[in-house]
């Protein structure tokens, strides 16, 4: 696989949830792939106040599943699967911070390798996995396109209420904003 110049990653070496703070190039800004809800960019927009640069993105061995109870995806790494997304290009360490925060416990914050979707280039970013990878609530597979249609509106306002209310973590202000059934 090739390997991406001027894009190289924005992450230095993972070591934890902290990760690294500094792309490989020298600078401060970091790619995330995403691949759920940040795929709109209207949620994007809430969280970050700006839309930054992207590029469709394909990563590879893993899958994208739907989760019981909740509007939002996991990935996990399934061998001979791949997810497609878009990855975030020059994200600031704040706004990786806030994507840390909305992303929450659930996730943990992993370095992947993704591949350019229009070009033959391969760039390491950042990514949230499902931190419970023997989770009985994940199957099948998350639609962006079914999400968008009947989701996306009641999840822009829910994000809205979790910028508004920054002391209180995502998965709480989901939780209060979507009841259980």
């Amino acid at each position: 696989m090739a390997s991406v110049n001027s894009l190289t990653a924005g992450v230095g070496s993972c070591g934890g949830a902290g990760g690294g703070n500094a792309s490989a190039n020298g600078g401060s800004n970091h790619n995330v792939f995403v691949y759920g809800s940040l795929l709109a960019d209207d949620v994007v927009r809430v969280l970050l106040r700006r839309i930054p640069q992207n590029s469709p993105a394909i990563l590879h061995g893993y899958h994208r599943f739907s989760i019981k109870g909740r509007v939002y995806p996991a990935i996990l790494p399934v061998e001979n699967k791949k997810v497609t997304g878009r990855v975030l290009l020059g994200i600031t360490l704040p706004e990786l911070e806030i994507l840390d925060k909305f992303e929450d416990f659930e996730y943990e914050k992993r370095v992947v390798d993704v591949s350019l979707k229009d070009t033959p280039d391969v760039l390491q970013a950042y990514t949230y996995v499902w931190a419970k990878s023997d989770d009985s609530n994940l199957y099948g597979e998350w639609d962006f396109e079914v999400w968008k249609e009947s989701k996306m509106k009641d999840f822009v306002n829910m994000t809205m209420g979790f910028v508004e209310e920054e002391s209180k973590p995502r998965v709480i202000t989901y939780e209060s904003y979507y009841k259980p059934e």
